[in-house]
């Protein structure tokens, strides 16, 4: 898997910070780490603004810019958007990118203060993909990992793979059977909630594709090629709108005329529908396949 942890702080971004306006300041070496399970991004320094986007606990992100309480941020599939500056930690150092790492491979994980499930509340709940720094194994059970802003926790080990290797084709259609019911969630891109293109860029990631964050740049990237509707095989991907240039929907095809989706259609959860279901039918403008 092509990992998130992408960003560099180089030497002198102190200086270039210093010298730009302080209200809208371009931090562009700056490299934060999300603290939040989930954090949405905004097109704008403002919660009344649209999401455009989401980013999960650990994920670091590029410092565009910083405006108040709020910066801009980009993320490793570079995508641009804004969250409070509170939901980041900024130590000068990526999180989870060096020593012993691994990922939640379940929906959720919880994330206690002491190796007990009864003695207090979680710390934090984080979902399916965190990563998370291994500081020690305490039994066969538990082991106690760093968070992002430094403090320890623990972690059961049945939550975690560190097998972080790309996965199969066909590893991936049942590991997107995992997800079946969860809800859609507008610009969403975990397993608190996903959109769309969340959930098919995700899938696409455990394969080690690192792809747009939308639809429609999804359907024209470079790193698919086209291919006719009677040649779908499992793991191509759907588009769905009124025209190429104006693409709504994506899915994934799994085979036997069906196709797995994050979906406001009738019941909003990622499901399973059929190609040959009229309402599909008329809709399907593009299908590709990932290179």
């Amino acid at each position: 898997m092509i990992p998130i942890n992408l960003f560099v702080k180089p030497a002198g971004a102190r200086l270039i910070m210093r010298i730009m306006p302080p209200l809208l300041l371009a931090a562009i070496f700056a490299i934060g780490s999300v603290n939040r399970p989930v954090q949405n991004m905004y097109s704008a320094p403002t919660e009344d603004s649209d999401v455009v986007s989401q980013a999960i606990y650990g994920w670091n992100v590029k410092i565009e810019k910083e405006s108040k309480d709020w910066v801009e941020v980009r993320t490793a599939d570079d995508y641009k958007g804004w969250m409070p500056a509170a939901a980041l930690v900024r130590n000068g150092k990526p999180y989870a990118a060096t020593g012993q790492i691994a990922m939640v491979s379940t929906l959720y994980s919880h994330l206690y203060r002491e190796a007990s499930v009864t003695k207090h509340a979680p710390v934090i709940t984080v979902p399916f993909e965190t990563k998370v720094e291994i500081l020690q194994e305490t039994d066969a059970r538990w082991l106690r990992v760093r968070l992002v802003d430094d403090r320890s926790a623990w972690i059961q080990k049945g939550d975690l793979s560190f097998d972080l290797n790309n996965i199969s084709t066909g590893q991936m259609i049942e590991l997107s059977k995992k997800f079946l019911g969860l809800p859609y969630t507008w610009g969403g891109t975990s397993s608190f909630g996903y959109d769309c293109s969340g959930f098919t860029q995700m899938l696409c990631r455990r394969r080690g594709i690192i792809m747009p964050r939308d639809a429609g740049p999804q359907a024209l990237w470079d790193g698919v090629t086209a291919i006719d509707k009677k040649d779908l095989q499992k793991g191509d991907l759907l588009f769905f709108g009124a025209s190429l240039a104006k693409i709504t929907h994506t899915g994934m095809y799994i085979g036997n005329g069906e196709f797995i989706h994050a979906t406001t259609s009738q019941h909003p959860v990622i499901q399973i529908s059929k190609l040959a279901d009229d309402h599909w039918t008329k809709l399907l403008v593009a299908t590709r396949r990932p290179k």
